[in-house]
């Protein structure tokens, strides 16, 4: 059964039609929200308006659940949704006429019969959802639109709201609404009395409105209009329906009454005759038409992500409307079924956003989308004419270097526009610093393909793992027939597999995927006769890759990942060094053996009980294990003074969640030098998979997965190592790896020393969804909505979802925009989902997570991956992203980071206190530095003030780190100073700890400060490098600093007239 959409949100509707509910994760189902208002959060539960059937002429009916507002509504406030409003939020209604056509209502601001309003307007069409679509495809659908006329919400000051049915007279010359208390002659603005069409709340009279941020941005736009430039201020139902508006009245004042005259000229000299040229080429004997089977699939090769039978459908629509028969297609019949499925309405209202309302992007365009938008630098009109080259179809268009609509869409749908940077597809970090920086990609019983208690081993397991880039494998080994040990965890009824045929698959796909070094983590419980064994299988098979020399005992830290490159790093048990004998006794490390533990007893109990049980050990296997001593973590105390760099401690995920909950500072100063591996719980037999990010936040380097069992942990773990040319090994952040350095894994605030980010995310639109696997309820239905999920420490997780979109997978316009705030970008993940909105339950359609750190801004397509990984086929979500404080990705529609705030509401970095006075007056030197590098950072708006900034960077950024090394010199000695001055115990931790803090806080100042001023500079080149192609220096200035700007540039003033009678 189809669903009315969502009301509207700050996503992608006009005005909330009424309080809704706090978005929740799970979607409304059959009798939950039915008739109820969806409004006020991009989305909310999934159904806005009530539930609608559809008559045996396929026309869409309300069955009566959504009644309208009763009578004594305010003047001027927004009604309660209606099936009307909501089904219009995703398209114009093609039954609403002027009045004087038949059977067009006249409109009222105040409803006071929702009975006999919803008698008069029960039937629309949507232009985006139903299968008869009539889709957006050029200029000449938006004037077709206006002139229907759509109703628009029709904003004035004090909050006032008043719904306006607005169309264009069917002469162009004037755009009207009804109704009004206007003579019909005044209620009209003619065409060239405009001045300007300006987008989203951009006016004062938006601006100062009580509803401001009730109001979506991409729904907003005003007509400047009138020799005192008044403005008219619209709110649409949806973007869809602002963007016609907008593409229409631009194309009007540019061009008036010979506008579809010029719409078609530009289309016939382009996109039509290369239509027209294919068509030819395909009717070799020049008949004038073709198969229906050749059209299909001639229509399916140049959009391979259309489906036959809709192609098809389309043809034999297009014949029962013109009541021909026959199978046979005419090259116009070509043509309109062409621009009917292969134009993107979202895609096309941007190309024309760009264009100088034309139908193509001349290089000039695309120079000017490429730079504002995707956030290339230093962009040539070389540059746009190679991207021309490439992606346009019509050879007029190469040869004119012109790019039509299909080779925008062409070139947004390449992998040039893919959200991932692809400068992170390859290893792009540094690479030389110790093991101990690095997040490394780990399996945990990587010989299983199923679960860990009756599945199979197989070797297969260990070639999945190492093909996805995984550096760390676990082999738990134990004696075997035949005296060959054999791998198989323990206590448990899970198949076997030979030691020596896993070692021989290591071998050979160690380093397939990375050449940096791959850790065995070796789980021995095998006798010392067949420990012999391992020890000549390793030897024979592995030769010089083992890596056995001994750590360095002068060193602090272990080695890089760039000095270990091609090296196999054995994780065991060793003999102590006073051990003269061939053999003596370590320690077990039994971690399937918990599995026979009562599942009540504490983790820190369970851990207790394998320390007491010890098993004889061979030097010959221990000389194998060199960096990687496994040793049995006590507590951080001890840890800190006593264990050396080269020893490597496991923990159980529940005794690392304690930890992480009850020490988290503890735990990532651990982290700074020593490696830690956490595993599942045995108690996980289904091989279900921890969160690695719970333990990343805390340094924590080998985080082991269950590479076998898909689903969003796997999904985070995959999409964690991306970033670094998949090589499995990912350097933390510098907060987390610095010795002095204050950083909380549990945070819910901002990050001492980093610069939060503000992340905009719009999702525009889907392509190609397919039905979930395994559903088959809904036949080929599918009703998807996007989940925006963002993973990394406490403060940064949120999630935000979009409405949904009914029966429509192939393309959906979601049209709603998300924000933000990432506190440290460094450890934080973006995960889009698609979901099918069911009753029974919500299915999974694809999903697809990147690193914060890998996005590109601007406008991109998301390649979605299916439950297990694999690549959805022609699949994708098209998005734009933007960062403040970064370069590119547009202008975001909210107060970011990089816009000027005053002084009052400023915030300042803040310093701590440590009750040491000599320390204390250093820091305090700091303060007024810091202050004025804050300013100078968050003032960086206009050209002067970013030259002012450039100016004075040095002098401060040195300021600030002479105070930094000035407080470096007490470090050392801080224990002994805070004695000294009658600190003790708790009061002295303490102010250790605020040391840290101030530390932190004044490194990463300089920091940002250094950051500013290369941005700062490179803001600087862009200026210049645009004035000079847009002809705006001065005459011999090309290769020159950027002069002044131009003052005979003038702003359009923002002047809002109010109007009478209203």
């Amino acid at each position: 059964m189809a669903e009315f959409g969502s009301g509207g949100g700050t996503g992608g509707g006009g005005l909330p039609s009424s309080p809704g509910p706090v978005q929740g994760k799970v979607a409304f189902k059959a009798g939950d929200g039915e008739g109820g208002g969806g409004g006020g959060g991009g989305g909310g539960g999934g159904s806005g308006g009530g539930r609608c059937r559809f008559d045996s002429a396929g026309s869409r009916v309300s069955n009566g659940d959504c009644a309208l507002a009763g009578a004594g509504e305010e003047p001027g406030s927004a009604p309660p949704a209606s099936p009307e409003s909501s089904s219009k939020e995703k398209g114009f209604s093609t039954s609403q006429q002027r009045e004087g056509k038949p059977g067009i209502p006249r409109r009222s601001s105040i409803i006071k019969d929702g009975t006999k309003q919803k008698r008069e307007r029960k039937k629309t069409v949507s232009f985006s959802s139903m299968p008869t679509e009539k889709k957006i495809s050029g200029a000449s659908d938006c004037i077709n639109a206006m002139v229907e006329g759509s109703e628009l919400k029709k904003i004035r000051s004090n909050s006032r709201v008043y719904h306006r049915y607005f169309l264009l007279d069917a002469d162009m010359q004037s755009l009207r609404w009804e109704p009004s208390k206007k003579d019909s002659e005044k209620a009209k603005i003619d065409i060239k009395s405009i001045k300007e069409v300006r987008t989203g709340k951009n006016t004062d009279i938006f601006r100062s409105n009580g509803i401001y941020d009730q109001i979506s941005e991409d729904c907003a736009f005003s007509i400047i209009y009138g020799e005192n430039y008044e403005s008219l201020d619209l709110v649409a139902n949806s973007a869809d329906i602002a963007n016609i508006w907008v593409t229409g009245l631009r194309y009007l004042i540019s061009y008036g009454k010979h506008t579809l005259d010029m719409i078609e000229s530009t289309q016939d000299n382009m996109r039509t005759s290369w239509l027209s040229q294919m068509f030819s080429e395909s009717d070799v004997e020049n008949l004038g038409h073709i198969p229906l089977c050749n059209a299909v699939q001639f229509i399916k090769d140049l959009n391979p992500g259309l489906k036959n039978n809709k192609i098809e459908l389309k043809f034999k629509e297009l014949h029962r409307s013109k009541e021909k028969t026959g199978t046979e297609v005419t090259k116009e019949e070509f043509i309109e079924v062409f621009h009917e499925l292969c134009t993107r309405p979202e895609i096309y209202f941007l190309l024309v956003q760009f264009s100088s309302n034309k139908e193509f992007l001349d290089t000039k365009d695309l120079m000017m989308f490429l730079e504002a938008e995707q956030g290339m630098a230093h962009v040539t009109e070389e540059i746009s004419l190679e991207i021309i080259q490439k992606y346009e179809p019509a050879k007029e268009g190469q040869e004119k270097g012109c790019l039509s609509i299909d080779g925008f869409t062409n070139y947004l749908t390449s992998p040039d526009c893919h959200i991932f940077d692809p400068e992170h597809k390859k290893v792009c970090q540094d690479m030389k610093q110790p093991l101990s920086h690095y997040f490394i990609n780990s399996s945990h019983n990587t010989y299983l393909i199923e679960d860990q208690f009756r599945g199979p081993s197989d070797i297969t397991g260990y070639i999945r793992a190492l093909k996805m880039g995984c550096r760390s494998v676990e082999l738990d080994v134990w004696d075997g027939p035949d005296n060959e040990p054999v791998i198989y965890t323990g206590h448990t009824m899970t198949s076997q597999i030979v030691f020596r045929s896993v070692i021989d698959i290591i071998n050979k796909y160690a380093f397939i995927a990375s050449e940096y070094p791959l850790i065995l983590c070796l789980e021995n419980h095998c006798s010392i006769k067949q420990q012999k064994v391992m020890v000549q299988h390793m030897k024979k098979i592995l030769g010089d890759k083992l890596h056995t020399q001994s750590p360095n005992t002068e060193e602090s830290y272990l080695p890089s990942p760039e000095s270990l490159k091609g090296k196999i790093l054995i994780k065991a048990k060793k003999l102590s060094s006073n051990c003269s004998g061939l053999e003596g006794d370590v320690t077990d490390e039994d971690e399937g053996a918990e599995m026979s533990q009562r599942v009540g007893k504490e983790a820190v109990e369970q851990q207790n009980l394998m320390t007491g049980k010890r098993f004889q050990l061979c030097k010959e296997l221990s000389e194998l294990v060199s960096i990687c001593k496994s040793v049995q973590f006590k507590e951080f105390q001890v840890s800190f003074q006593l264990q050396k760099y080269w020893e490597v401690c496991s923990f159980n995920e529940v005794l690392a969640s304690k930890y992480a909950n009850e020490n988290p500072g503890d735990f990532v100063n651990y982290n700074k030098r020593f490696l830690a591996r956490v595993f599942p719980s045995p108690m996980r037999i289904d091989s279900s998979n921890m969160n690695p990010q719970d333990f990343w936040k805390c340094g924590c380097q080998i985080v082991a997965m269950n590479f076998q069992t898909p689903g969003l942990m796997m999904d985070l773990n995959i999409g964690w190592f991306r970033q670094n040319g998949n090589c499995g090994y990912v350097l933390r952040p510098a907060i987390m790896r610095e010795e002095v350095s204050f950083f909380s894994a549990n945070t819910k605030d901002t990050v001492p020393g980093v610069s939060p980010q503000l992340l905009h995310i719009k999702i525009i639109s889907g392509q190609n969804f397919p039905k979930p696997k395994g559903s088959g309820a809904k036949g080929d239905v599918v009703d998807p909505y996007v989940y925006v999920e963002i993973h990394g420490i406490p403060a940064d997780c949120a999630e935000q979802r979009t409405k949904t979109m009914h029966q429509n997978g192939d393309n959906p316009i979601f049209d709603e925009s998300f924000e933000f705030q990432i506190n440290l970008p460094e450890l934080a993940m973006v995960r889009f989902v698609v979901l099918d909105d069911d009753y029974i339950g919500d299915e999974f359609i694809g999903q697809y997570t990147i690193p914060f750190e890998c996005l590109q801004t601007g406008y991109r397509h998301i390649p979605l991956q299916s439950l297990t990984g694999e690549m959805l086929t022609h699949a994708s979500l098209f998005v734009h992203v933007a960062i403040t404080n970064r370069r590119g990705g547009g202008k975001p529609h909210k107060r970011g980071l990089s816009v000027r705030k005053g002084k009052k509401s400023r915030e300042y970095a803040s310093m701590r206190t440590l009750w040491i006075k000599t320390i204390d007056e250093v820091f305090k030197n700091a303060l007024q530095p810091i202050r004025d590098a804050t300013d100078l950072r968050e003032n960086m708006q206009m050209i002067q003030t970013i030259r002012t900034l450039v100016e004075n960077t040095d002098s401060l950024y040195e300021k600030i780190v002479q105070c930094q090394k000035a407080a470096m010199e007490f470090h050392e000695k801080l224990h002994s100073i805070g004695a000294r001055e009658g600190l003790k115990e708790r009061k002295l931790q303490k102010s250790v700890e605020s040391f840290t803090w101030n530390i932190t806080i004044l490194k990463g100042q300089a920091d940002l400060l250094k950051y500013a001023k290369n941005e700062a500079q490179e803001n600087l080149k862009q200026i210049h490098y645009a004035a000079v192609s847009c002809g705006l220096n001065k005459p011999g200035t090309e290769h020159a600093e950027i002069s002044k700007p131009r003052r005979s540039l003038e702003v359009i003033p923002e002047k809002a007239g109010d109007e009478n009678g209203e």
